[in-house]
């Protein structure tokens, strides 16, 4: 981990366990530069990644300040998986499936692989306090996540990839869609069939633009409350 991204984590961390309040003023950047060890141009880049993620904004003249976060019991729609936007909440998640295979036509273009390449396809229902939140399937291209089993993908394996591989996650694209449940959605996630879904399509890239994970996500609407935030706009 380079140090601007380590300047990034602790400040993240200290921002998630309200050592810094929200809309509180952050120390002025010679003050992190001491803190830190650090050179401005780190601590700016520090800065910087976190105005992305949206926990921080900047005030001409004023300073950098904690940006109000979301509503409690919300998820937020991000490229990093969810597991710690809910860290008030206990996520579990129950294996269906986990073997190598080859992609599906849709999984092959989503990943920009040939079809006679091999995949790790996961299947696993994830729970939030004891009730499901979401039937989620996932293939990932085997030659970027080399390993995976069960213990790994019962629990984050975005943490595992970014840890354990080395991987750094850049951004993805989503389509959602409003439908209705099938009867093997409704039964993984204990609900009737023909009631509302919410079914998201995620393609997840490494910061070098190269698609790893294609993801195919069914939320429980009854447990299933999202925002997405803003981090500019342009005209």
């Amino acid at each position: 981990m380079l140090k601007y991204e380590e300047i990034a984590k602790e400040l993240e961390k200290n921002i998630s366990q309200n050592e810094l309040e929200q809309g509180s003023k952050l120390p002025v950047l010679e003050t992190l530069m001491g803190q830190y060890q650090a050179s401005k141009s780190t601590v700016i880049k520090a800065i910087s990644l976190l105005e992305k993620k949206g926990l921080v904004y900047q005030v001409r003249g004023s300073g950098i300040f904690v940006r109000k976060q979301k509503r409690k019991g919300y998820i937020r729609f991000t490229n990093q998986g969810f597991s710690g936007e809910l860290r008030d909440d206990k996520i579990t998640a129950k294996v269906i499936e986990l073997d190598i295979r080859k992609p599906t036509q849709e999984a092959a273009e989503s990943l920009n692989i040939d079809l006679d390449e091999d995949v790790y396809y996961v299947k696993r229902v994830r729970y939030i306090n004891g009730q499901t939140l979401c039937l989620e399937e996932s293939y990932y291209n085997k030659s970027i996540v080399t390993y995976l089993n069960n213990e790994i993908a019962t629990n984050s394996i975005f943490d595992y990839i970014s840890e354990a591989l080395g991987h750094k996650i850049g951004f993805s694209d989503m389509y959602l869609h409003v439908n209705s449940l099938t009867k093997v959605e409704a039964e993984y996630l204990g609900l009737q069939e023909g009631e509302p879904k919410l079914f998201v399509e995620t393609i997840f890239h490494l910061n070098n633009a190269q698609p790893f994970d294609f993801s195919r996500v069914t939320y429980n609407y009854q447990q299933s409350q999202f925002f997405f935030q803003s981090t500019g706009y342009s005209m």
